[in-house]
């Protein structure tokens, strides 16, 4: 005979609360354990009523709640399945989640039978990585190689300047003027505007810019800052 699935459901919508019994209760094989409205409320439910899975939305009491709530009870119940159900499709969103431990994640617009397959899949421990989560893997391993390689080249052109000229580098990452930069280094401003050509032709570009935006992108000053 096959084992009654204990489902949790938490939402701070009242509607999706409904939606989400309603598709539990038309399965023969599943049984709404209990709801919860916020994280703190699911994780004191989680402990109480100990399910099997938890469909979790993630904005509730604030942004990320059922993200904490996920975490906190992943951590002493690391055998109950979470399954995040939401609106949200951030990427940082997506990977704080699955970051907690959550087996699945489901948008609130999904058809009633993907939300049973989730559940089904869940609790036999062999949920998919859906279409959409695996796009978004690809495209950060994508976004962390390209910023692997300009970090690499950004750091062999910094390594190519002078200590006047980093020092002056520094400064236009802090967005200071060329004026505002000669008058801290106390130097000529005819000085300055030749360090930062310098600084230009070593990077091989025309705009400072550009030269910025690429350091600031890659935080060079915010890890020299921590040496």
């Amino acid at each position: 005979m096959q084992e009654t699935i204990n489902v949790l459901v938490v939402d701070d919508m009242e509607a999706h609360q409904r939606r989400l019994q309603r598709i539990i209760a038309a399965c023969a094989d599943m049984n709404c354990a209990g709801t919860a409205s916020s994280g703190t409320e699911a994780v004191a439910q989680a402990e109480a009523l100990r399910p099997d899975i938890i469909l979790m939305d993630i904005e509730m009491e604030d942004k990320l709640a059922g993200v904490e709530a996920a975490k906190a009870i992943h951590e002493r119940y690391p055998d109950t399945k979470i399954i995040v159900v939401t609106v949200h499709k951030d990427d940082n969103i997506i990977f704080a989640a699955f970051q907690t431990g959550i087996i699945d994640y489901v948008l609130k617009s999904a058809e009633a039978a993907e939300i049973e397959e989730a559940i089904r899949l869940a609790a036999a421990d062999r949920s998919p990585i859906r279409p959409m989560i695996a796009h978004k893997i690809r495209e950060e391993f994508a976004r962390i190689k390209k910023t692997e390689s300009s970090l690499l080249y950004t750091i062999q052109m910094i390594a190519g300047l002078t200590p006047s000229e980093l020092q002056v580098l520094k400064l236009l990452c802090e967005f200071k003027t060329r004026r505002q930069i000669a008058e801290e280094r106390i130097v000529e401003y005819e000085t300055v505007k030749k360090q930062i050509h310098s600084i230009l032709k070593k990077f091989n570009m025309s705009s400072t810019v550009d030269v910025v935006r690429m350091v600031n992108e890659a935080k060079i000053f915010d890890v020299l800052n921590k040496l």
